[in-house]
Formats: C-alpha cells, structure tokens, sequence
C-alpha cells in the first residue's frame, strides 16, 4: 500500500490520471478493511487510552493512525471533488482549494506514514533478518549502519530536492483559507494556489517537472520518496529507541 500511495505523488505515472484516481479509491478502500479486521485492537486502545498502565508507545501509536485516517479521508473526499477522469462532474465548493490542500496533506501523510514505519523499526528490522535468514555479526553492523547513513544522506538531498518541508509548511497555509476572514478576501473563484504547488506537484523542480510528467519513471518515483521517507523513519526509530533506554535507567 506504500508502495501505491507513493506513485500517486506523480499524477502521470502508469498512464496517467485514470491510475491515479482508481488507486486512490483502492488505498481508501484498503484502509477501511485493515481497520475492520483489527476493530479489537482498535475497541481496547480506545476505551484504555486515558489509562495511564496504558504503553505510551501504543497510545501514540494509535493516535498517530488516527491523524493517518483522517489525513487519508481528507485525501480521498478532496481527490474526489477534483476528479477529472471517474467523477468529472462531482463538484463541491472551492476546487482550487480542494486541489491545494488534496497535494499539502498529501505529504503530511507521508510524513505520518514514515514516523509510523519508524515505530515499528524493530519488528521490521527482526522480520528483515529472518526473511533474509541474516545473523549477527561485527560485518552485517558495519554493513547495516553504512547504509543508514547513505539512506540518511540521500534522504536528506530529496528533502531539499523536492522542497518537502515547504511542502508540509503549505498546510498551515491551506487551512488559514478556512476562516471567515480568509474567505471574505479570498472569494471561490479568484483563491490562488501558491506557485511551488501549482507548478511542481509531481517533480523535484520546475526543470524537471516538465521530463517528469512527459515521461514518469516509477522505480525514479518510489527511490525517491521512499529515500525522504526512510530519514523520518530512521530518526524516529533512534529516538524511540534512546527514550526507551532512558526510562529503563
């Protein structure tokens, strides 16, 4: 699912928008049936969440999926209102404003996504050395923290690259439209998306945007989104793991 909802950060990929929107609807779809077979867990963390036996990890867990369900409703129910391919009719308020804040919480989902991956480090770290049937050793350390750093530098660059952290700032800014006073001066139809947004939704750059969107490469796509993804990722994992300690001293 991953794997999917980063393809969808270039609208040309696999043909074009008809992919984008069918994926779209199919990750809403998956969420809702990830959620109903694990409604117990869903049921016990949410009558325990003021608990305070309660793990901190679970319960920020469980917030941090809730931020995720609600960012992906937002996402699917704006994708819907801008559709040009399965619904080119369905149109509700602002479309502008539905566009820019479809692309800014976007990549707060990704951000979400990738703290998300981070929390779970561990049980994936574990999982990757019994599928790969690797062991221990002082080589596969060097070798494991060798590629963190090269996943941390060039996770780094895409951040600079394609802007990312203006991009998760632009959602401040979307929601700023939403007060009375925002509308008075920004009537439906003359509310402007800001420039980095409307001219580089998909690429690293307006240089690149045009190559991109001619001609999208998903392996180009999912190295680099996965690259921003994998430095939140990392970070996060680091600094569960230094709290961790820190409480059993």
């Amino acid at each position: 699912m991953s794997i999917t909802f980063v393809l969808l950060f270039n609208k040309m990929v696999f043909g074009g928008l008809l992919f984008h929107e069918i994926a779209g609807i199919g990750i809403g779809l998956g969420i809702a049936i990830h959620i109903v077979l694990n409604i117990q867990w869903v049921k016990k963390v949410t009558i325990r969440l003021f608990d305070k036996t309660l793990p901190g990890k679970t319960r920020l867990g469980y917030l941090l999926n809730l931020l995720f369900l609600i960012a992906m409703i937002f996402i699917i129910v704006s994708g819907l209102f801008i559709s040009k391919i399965l619904f080119p009719n369905l149109r509700l308020g602002n479309e502008a404003w539905f566009k820019m804040s479809h692309i800014s919480i976007s990549y707060l989902t990704l951000f979400l996504i990738s703290i998300h991956i981070g929390l779970h480090g561990k049980w994936i770290i574990n999982q990757s050395k019994q599928l790969l049937k690797i062991r221990s050793s002082k080589t596969t350390g060097m070798i494991g923290k060798l590629a963190l750093v090269i996943l941390l530098l060039f996770g780094g660059y895409e951040i600079i690259a394609t802007n990312f952290a203006a991009r998760i700032q632009s959602v401040g800014q979307v929601f700023n439209f939403t007060t009375s006073a925002g509308l008075k001066q920004r009537p439906a139809g003359n509310l402007k998306i800001p420039s980095d947004i409307q001219k580089r939704p998909e690429g690293r750059g307006q240089n690149n945007h045009s190559a991109l969107k001619e001609d999208p490469n998903p392996l180009g796509i999912i190295t680099t989104y996965f690259g921003i993804m994998s430095v939140f990722a990392i970070l996060t994992y680091y600094a569960e793991k230094f709290w961790t300690r820190r409480k059993e001293v």
